[in-house]
């Protein structure tokens, strides 16, 4: 048993003299938070203090959640940043970034030398900041008084996010601050910049107007939904009386009809099933104008 003990010691000390020593290097990089506009150029760089006549042995990575793929390798570029990209020293740039290029990149450096192997390695962050796209506009195209109206404004494709602002009539809606002059505007609405919602919590008339929203966040030109065109108007009180009480006497009206037809005889017959028919048909007939009628009442209320 002690044997053995000892020959695993020989083994394991013969192991550690045939590998040469590895120390640790610094390695600097410029900008540790690169960021670049989409379709322009980034630059990652990455220096060392190696003596010239030493080996250098240069790799990129690129971290992803878990994963860990190459991006330059035995001296040439892989996946997407093949025929897009090129070596500054140890440094990388890269031409027509894409949004899909954001993420974590490491750059790491071995030097053989006479004293051992030599390792360092820097980690830099590229954030590639995409310009807004036209956003989605929700306005309604008209309301009732005193109801509660929100519109809604969008857009996913701008990074860093984008921030919102209305217009109503072509002027830029003022956000409510509760001071200056927002304050001595009374302002019936609230705007929220980040989701891009405006909320009336009761609408007036003064409302009616054409909306549109803008989106931007700094990069590219800011961008325009259509315009859209919102109505307010009071209830209609005095319509809809007047047709309540119309379709009222009308059924009323039609019920004594049927009432007074049935008892004059006029729905008898000799046979049973020219009674019923009759007496379906006038029910129908009924049924059809107070439908229609209903349907008037309706359009009263849209008014």
């Amino acid at each position: 048993m002690a044997s053995r003990s000892l020959r695993l010691l020989l083994l394991l000390g013969l192991g550690l003299l045939s590998y040469p020593d590895v120390s640790g290097i610094s390695i600097e990089t410029d900008i540790k938070n690169v960021k670049a506009e989409e379709f322009k150029e980034a630059i990652l760089s990455c220096k060392h203090k190696f003596s010239k006549g030493m080996s250098l042995r240069i790799e990129w990575k690129k971290i992803q959640s878990q994963e860990v793929s190459f991006v330059y390798y035995n001296s040439e570029f892989t996946g997407d940043l093949r025929g897009r990209a090129e070596m500054l020293n140890t440094g990388i740039r890269i031409r027509n970034v894409t949004r899909r290029d954001s993420g974590t990149y490491r750059c790491e450096i071995s030097a053989k030398s006479e004293e051992g192997q030599h390792l360092g390695e820097a980690t830099i962050t590229l954030t590639v900041l995409v310009a807004p796209a036209t956003p989605v506009c929700e306005v309604p195209s008209s309301a009732m008084t005193g109801t509660v109206v929100q519109m809604s404004c969008k857009e996913t494709e701008g990074s860093p996010p984008s921030e919102y602002q209305w217009y109503k009539n072509g002027v830029a809606l003022l956000e409510k601050t509760g001071t200056g002059s927002a304050r001595a505007a009374n302002i019936t609405y609230t705007m929220n910049r980040k989701s891009g919602t405006l909320l009336f919590n009761t609408v007036t008339k003064n409302d009616t107007g054409e909306y549109f929203c803008e989106a931007s966040n700094g990069i590219g030109l800011s961008q325009k939904c259509s315009v859209k065109r919102m109505q307010v108007d009071d209830l209609n009180v005095s319509g809809i009386i007047v047709a309540v009480v119309f379709v009222a006497l009308v059924m009323v009206l039609c019920g004594l009809g049927v009432f007074y037809a049935q008892k004059k005889g006029y729905f008898a017959s000799k046979k049973k099933t020219n009674y019923q028919s009759t007496s379906e048909k006038a029910s129908l007939l009924c049924s059809l104008v107070c439908l229609k009628n209903f349907m008037y009442l309706q359009s009263s209320l849209d008014l």
